[in-house]
């Protein structure tokens, strides 16, 4: 190992690096968060007009070819005056600091919910290296991490879950574990299976009992990734966590925000974040529940 190579992984410098790192990435998750539903409705709408053509609809007239887009063109710029944002406008944190939350250019509004992102992304790159260590545990969490980040955004917004997040997590779990990473290959596709099944029977019990979609299947296969990566002994945990939080969350909304009871609450974020609990603590958290019974 090269000296630079043992000066990074050090225990003291290897969180600092990552939580930079991981600053980084979260400026490029507020572009997933933000342009990855407008691609797929893209999608969608091109999907839907091939499929009208061929089932017998006239042709529509020729349209200007659309700009390119995707999660890398065009250049990141101001939704409100369209000015694109140099990269002294771009440095995570510091950049929307200096800027007073506002565009350089209209003084329109920055979110502040773009350095959040970038925050909740630091913190999970440093908090990763901080649990394993430097090694592929760490930064197979902070991919975890991160694709939660993202997922748990989009499900906020949209009340979506959208499958190139949540499948390809699903599968990096069970190839990871392949390895035994964290849990064992039986217990990661097990796993997978009860964690898909037990939000899929739950669906299907609601359906049938009140005639309503309860939750939407992005959810079951967030938790089919979850139990992917943590194993099928992790699930009750993710589970009541989940539910936990957000029961909690629905009635403070009701309470102190009227939010009204047919209004949907997107489920993925509740539970990502007991996902995310259950890789980096679950196994503590469940060795101490079980030793009140012991």
């Amino acid at each position: 190992m090269s000296d630079i190579l043992k000066t990074a992984a050090h225990p003291a410098v290897f969180p600092w690096l990552c939580l930079a790192f991981g600053l980084v990435v979260g400026s490029f998750l507020n572009v997933v968060i933000h342009r990855l539903p407008k691609m797929m409705e893209r999608d969608w709408l091109e999907q839907c007009a091939e499929l009208a053509h061929a089932g017998g609809s006239p042709a529509p007239p020729p349209q200007p070819k659309p700009e390119t887009y995707n999660l890398f063109v065009p250049r990141s710029r101001c939704p409100a005056c369209g000015h694109g944002i140099a990269a002294a406008e771009n440095i995570p944190l510091f950049s929307w600091a200096m800027l007073r939350g506002r565009c350089s250019a209209c003084k329109a509004r920055i979110s502040a919910r773009y350095p959040l992102v970038e925050l909740l992304g630091g913190i999970a790159a440093a908090w990763s290296a901080m649990r394993f260590g430097f090694g592929p545990a760490a930064f197979a969490a902070m991919a975890f991490a991160w694709c939660i980040i993202a997922a748990s955004f989009i499900d906020f917004d949209t009340q979506l879950l959208p499958d190139s997040i949540t499948l390809p997590l699903l599968w990096l779990g069970l190839l990871l574990n392949a390895g035994g990473l964290f849990t064992d290959l039986r217990s990661a596709v097990i796993g997978a299976a009860a964690g898909y099944l037990a939000l899929w029977s739950v669906y299907w019990l609601f359906k049938l009992a009140t005639g309503k979609e309860g939750m939407g299947f992005g959810d079951f296969k967030l938790l089919a990734a979850i139990g992917a990566w943590c194993g099928w002994q992790m699930l009750p945990l993710a589970i009541l966590l989940s539910s936990f939080i957000g029961a909690a969350v629905g009635i403070a909304l009701m309470v102190f925000a009227r939010h009204g009871r047919s209004v949907p609450i997107p489920f993925g974020p509740y539970l990502g974040a007991a996902g995310i609990v259950a890789l980096f603590w679950g196994p503590q958290l469940t060795r101490q529940y079980l030793s009140q019974f012991m």
